[in-house]
């Protein structure tokens, strides 16, 4: 990938390898611009993302390794912000960034991306939590505080899938994505996962393109050696959707870059 936004440390507790490790493989894997943007802090989960006493020296970090690879690579830099209200705080949406990812990953407090959490998935109508997710995707996108939409349709981690053509469970979150004029990456940790295929799905992305919604891409690395996984399958796909473009963002401004 070019482009690359969506990246970990270990400060989120559950990713391994030095922020110099992910940046040493991005250069391997020709990666232009390099975005490290770790699970933001906040009063919920608390075990799965930083402190909010470490994002200091996480932006430092972040900035003196951008400093560091300033000839080899631009290194950007943003938080993975969970869209659950009630718990985000305003020193993560109002800190000095590149960009924020907007994601989800509770529905009603429920962790369903984590494998502890997975039997509620037979315990509710499969339609019913996936349009309760996207009905959460639209509204996070309707608070405008994200540049970036995170891992769109994550909510088929585990390859629970609806009955419900998922065209019309998406329509609502798309248009209001597209409304905030807000960017969807590709993300290709869904290839490491049971449901084996990227976030967002073909189908998804063919109707993102339809609605001329740009997109990123993302590895998503919980370690060093995840960086640029699946390069090929994810840009072969973007590119065969009629994409040529990609967006990077810095201090919160985006610019389309070629791919």
């Amino acid at each position: 990938m070019k482009v690359d936004l969506h990246n970990h440390t270990k400060l989120c507790n559950h990713a391994q390898g030095e922020i110099s490790q992910y940046i040493e493989q991005a250069i391997k894997q020709k990666t232009k611009y390099f975005g490290i943007s770790d699970h933001a802090p906040m009063d919920f989960d608390e075990r799965y993302r930083m402190k909010f006493s470490d994002m200091k020296n996480y932006e430092k970090e972040v900035l003196d390794n951008k400093e560091k690879y300033k000839d080899k690579i631009e290194i950007l830099l943003g938080y993975e912000v969970d869209f659950l209200l009630g718990h985000m705080d305003e020193r993560v949406l109002n800190a000095d960034v590149d960009y924020l990812i907007g994601s989800v990953h509770f529905v009603d407090e429920w962790g369903f991306d984590n494998p502890e959490f997975i039997g509620n998935y037979e315990k509710q109508d499969i339609d019913e939590i996936w349009q309760k997710y996207f009905d959460t995707i639209e509204e996070m996108a309707n608070s405008k505080l994200f540049d970036i939409v995170g891992h769109l349709d994550l909510i088929k981690v585990f390859k629970y899938m609806p009955k419900k053509e998922i065209t019309l469970i998406t329509k609502n979150a798309l248009k209001a994505i597209k409304k905030a004029n807000m960017v969807i990456e590709l993300n290709v940790a869904g290839y490491r996962k049971p449901v084996k295929e990227a976030y967002p799905s073909l189908s998804l992305l063919k109707e993102i393109f339809k609605l001329n919604i740009p997109i990123s891409f993302a590895s998503d690395a919980h370690k060093p050696e995840q960086v640029g996984l699946f390069n090929d399958e994810i840009v072969k796909m973007a590119k065969n959707v009629g994409y040529t473009e990609c967006a990077i963002f810095r201090k919160r401004k985006r610019k389309m870059i070629s791919f």
